[in-house]
């Protein structure tokens, strides 16, 4: 009988060590803050020259993980005024906020999407195939505040299925993704 409890016993501390090892590399582990420095600046698609541009930011918080090209998330706020960004930027047709991990706390991906969904948010392209098939996605709130993240777009989608690539979508560069 004693034998049988040790193994039990091994067998639960096992699977808790295993789980809390699992849960680390989820939620911490694989994320690297990222310098607002080295990062550069947040850019926008323009509607004018269909290229990415610069805008003024403040407070840019980030983070990413080389474990996934859509792990990116950012924080920040612009003193540009909402109706200079639709006037000049590319809106993104449908923008659906990535989850990041819950210490990051700039960044809610649910109050995000809800802000989209009522209109008091609006999401813009920052750069169509930042990593081929995946688009970086800047959305902003009517007071200023700014939030990034990566999208699979529909290129993406259809090559990381195996399914033939919608009219439209650059050549893959064999080895990548």
């Amino acid at each position: 009988m004693n034998a049988v409890k040790v193994a039990l016993s091994g067998i639960v501390v096992s699977a808790l060590l295993a789980g809390a090892v699992l849960y680390y590399n989820q939620v911490y582990a694989f994320y690297d803050r990222v310098d607002a420095a080295s990062f550069g600046e947040v850019e926008l698609t323009s509607i004018h020259t269909g290229q990415p541009e610069g805008i003024m930011t403040e407070g840019f918080e980030a983070i990413d993980s080389d474990s996934s090209p859509i792990r990116f998330r950012a924080c920040f706020s612009t003193p540009i005024s909402m109706g200079s960004l639709t006037d000049n930027y590319e809106m993104y047709a449908d923008p659906v906020p990535l989850n990041g991990p819950n210490w990051f706390d700039c960044y809610d991906a649910s109050n995000v999407g809800a802000a989209l969904e009522t209109g008091e948010a609006v999401a813009f392209m920052g750069h169509e195939n930042i990593t081929y098939g995946v688009d970086r996605v800047v959305a902003f709130t009517g007071d200023g505040h700014g939030y990034v993240w990566h999208q699979i777009n529909k290129c993406g989608e259809a090559k990381f299925n195996g399914d033939p690539l919608p009219e439209g979508c650059p050549t893959p560069v064999e080895g990548t993704n």
